[in-house]
């Protein structure tokens, strides 16, 4: 094994028996390589519920991925955003009509229901629907069955699911627009970690990777806590911390050599956008694989690259089939999966973990 992988696998701490945090410590220890669910088994069931994340455990996941925004009231709940006219039927609770509003989220100017005008009775009320339908149609068979789940129902399912299957199954939060939340009182990264350690999440060795795209609250972060943290990385513009600093660096900076040597010293890896790590052509092909994943190895930091969806629009063209201009039509992201665990990946998210099981494994076997 060369210096690079040994980096790698020591960022990601491989065997974690010393960690029981209420949960058995027969479970196995984490891979070198993780399947990580994002959102749930996505491509099946509606995104960030506890059926998705159930599923994604089912299929083979190493760990579930809740994106977290706050109620009124402050409980953190999984939501991809804190607007959720698209993943709910808000829309359609005339009771919440007065509820719509417009407000600016990171820059943009957004119109809709937002998890923060409700307190967690009132959202527990709605229930959660297919945020892609074109392109997962079937899942919309699941729609208005499933309710928004708070972290703690996603935490009580990991530690359930480790106890019943023998294997580890670790939490990878994402804190959303935690800027936006900090500016109308309701910050998010004490909230995460205080829960985190009142369930055992307490210390390196626990399987839990905090993840946002910006800088200043993967900081913040590490004054609380020891858990590992993954700084994001956009394929383009910069975090919206930097914006509002007046910090011009940009997402490119950061994933730079330079860069890199930085987030060193305040994160345990990198969660980048996969066309960092393997760009496409002009013709929406597979390219030769940067030095993104050598330049963090070489300063301890694993790579794990989002996100790897199932139907054709979202792969590179030599691997779609069927019929290629079908939204829902599913490719070979088998063989995208493979391409990047070539190019020496230390893990991967995927909306549909049972390809992205079956993938790594047969790569573990060559």
């Amino acid at each position: 094994m060369n210096r690079r992988h040994c980096l790698a696998w020591g960022a990601i701490g491989v065997g974690l028996p010393g960690w029981t945090g209420g949960v058995q410590t027969r479970a196995s220890p984490l891979p070198g390589k993780l399947v990580i669910a994002h959102r749930g088994a996505s491509a099946l069931r509606p995104e960030h519920t506890l059926e998705a994340y159930a599923r994604a455990i089912d299929d083979g996941a190493d760990a579930i991925e809740p994106d977290l925004v706050s109620t009124r009231d402050g409980v953190l709940v999984a939501r991809h955003e804190n607007e959720i006219s698209g993943t709910t039927n808000v829309a359609d609770k005339p009771e919440f009509a007065d509820r719509q509003a417009t407000r600016l989220i990171d820059n943009v100017s957004t119109t809709g229901w937002f998890t923060e005008d409700f307190t967690l009775a009132e959202l527990q009320t709605l229930r959660a629907r297919e945020r892609i339908p074109l392109n997962r149609p079937a899942s919309t068979a699941f729609n208005d069955r499933f309710v928004v789940p708070t972290l703690q129902a996603v935490i009580d399912l990991a530690k359930a699911q480790t106890r019943e299957t023998g294997r580890t199954i670790a939490l990878y939060p994402e804190i959303k627009h935690p800027g936006y939340f900090r500016s109308i009182g309701l910050p998010l990264e004490k909230r995460l970690v205080d829960a985190l350690h009142a369930n055992g999440y307490q210390d390196r060795p626990a399987p839990v990777f905090i993840q946002s795209f910006e800088v200043a609250s993967l900081k913040q972060i590490r004054l609380l806590t020891d858990l590992r943290t993954v700084q994001l990385l956009a394929g383009r513009g910069r975090p919206e911390d930097f914006r509002l600093a007046g910090d011009a660096r940009t997402y490119a900076d950061i994933g730079s050599a330079a860069g890199l040597r930085e987030v060193a010293g305040y994160a345990s890896g990198i969660g980048p956008d996969k066309n960092l790590v393997i760009p496409r052509t002009a013709r929406n092909r597979l390219y030769t694989p940067t030095s993104l994943v050598a330049d963090a190895h070489a300063v301890g930091l694993f790579v794990h690259p989002y996100t790897f969806r199932p139907e054709n629009p979202f792969l590179p063209a030599e691997l779609r089939r069927g019929v290629t201009a079908s939204p829902s039509e599913q490719g070979d992201l088998a063989a995208e999966i493979s391409a990047f665990l070539r190019a020496g990946i230390d893990g991967f998210f995927t909306d549909d973990p049972a390809t992205g099981r079956a993938a790594l494994d047969a790569f573990n076997r060559r």
